[in-house]
């Protein structure tokens, strides 16, 4: 893990919005993607999220489970238990498909649709079912496709599994944006933006599985050094992107976080792990604010 991996848009998203997984548990002793926050009276968990994985890549480090157990209420990107299927697809259609007579090909333009093409054909996406889909829409499609060929699967993700414990456990649920609000995000990007995003999922889907991979190992082991130097710098380099789903994001969260702080109830919170890292994450916004911030560590096996 020590040479530079090439982070296509799309997975930065999955990290940012919804992010996939890889290795089998590891219970030796190391550090985790995930934070604690001391309130005045509470403990706040900030936990990096893996949206999807494959049935290999649980159970997770059970200090993560520890941290579950601890906590009265979750907090996720989503309220996860109040999503309506029926409302989200309604709204998915609203805001990802082309409302004119305009195909995916006229959005693209002939050259890079010309482009698209030869990439979908090399891994295999069939283009012509995303010809009336907006190219933010698009690729998420093709990105789901490809990491669902792989085994990657949304009902396994932390999110899906942490929220079916606190169901079983009668925990709150909670959320910090709306599924339209979420889709508003990337409905609203300039089509520039949106090109990039769809050309950059087709062009990694050859190389997704190393990617997750590396992801998840540096995800498993809290290895921030390499989240920084291998995603976040990408998003970076894609302003509005950045901007729109990274750093106004982490602002208005870490807002929402400090009215937790005088609370007497402990929380587990679940956001993308992007947000989580380099010095406009959360943690590092909440410590810049005075608050005591701290990695926590999968033990040693006993």
């Amino acid at each position: 893990m020590n040479a530079p991996v090439r982070i296509g848009i799309r997975t930065l998203l999955l990290i940012a919005i919804a992010l996939p997984g890889a290795l089998p548990a590891a219970e030796g002793g190391h550090p985790l993607s995930m934070w604690q926050i001391d309130g005045l009276h509470n403990r706040i968990y900030l936990l990096g999220s893996i949206h999807l994985l494959r049935e290999k890549d649980h159970p997770l480090p059970s200090a993560i489970y520890d941290a579950y157990n601890d906590a009265e209420t979750l907090i996720m990107e989503l309220d996860m238990d109040d999503v309506d299927p029926i409302a989200t697809q309604a709204m998915t259609v609203e805001l990802g498909l082309i409302k004119d007579n305009r195909t995916l090909a006229d959005l693209l333009g002939p050259d890079v649709y010309a482009e698209a093409e030869k990439l979908a054909l090399a891994t295999e996406i069939p283009l012509n079912l995303l010809s009336r889909a907006e190219p933010w829409y698009a690729a998420m499609n093709v990105e789901l496709m490809l990491l669902m060929r792989m085994g990657f699967n949304p009902s396994l993700g932390i999110e899906t599994h942490l929220m079916e414990m606190a169901q079983n456990d009668h925990k709150e649920i909670l959320g910090f944006e709306t599924m339209r609000e979420q889709l508003e995000f990337l409905d609203g990007l300039s089509p520039e933006a949106q090109r990039e995003m769809f050309m950059q999922a087709l062009s990694e889907g050859n190389t997704m599985l190393e990617l997750m991979d590396s992801m998840i190992e540096a995800w498993r082991n809290g290895d921030t050094e390499f989240l920084e130097d291998n995603l976040l710098s990408d998003m970076q380099d894609y302003p509005e992107l950045n901007k729109t789903i990274v750093v106004d994001r982490n602002a208005n969260w870490t807002r929402q976080i400090e009215d937790l702080m005088d609370d007497d109830i402990d929380y587990l919170i679940i956001v993308g792990t992007l947000h989580l890292v380099g010095e406009g994450g959360v943690p590092g916004l909440l410590a810049r604010r005075g608050y005591t911030v701290t990695q926590l560590q999968q033990p040693s096996k006993q």
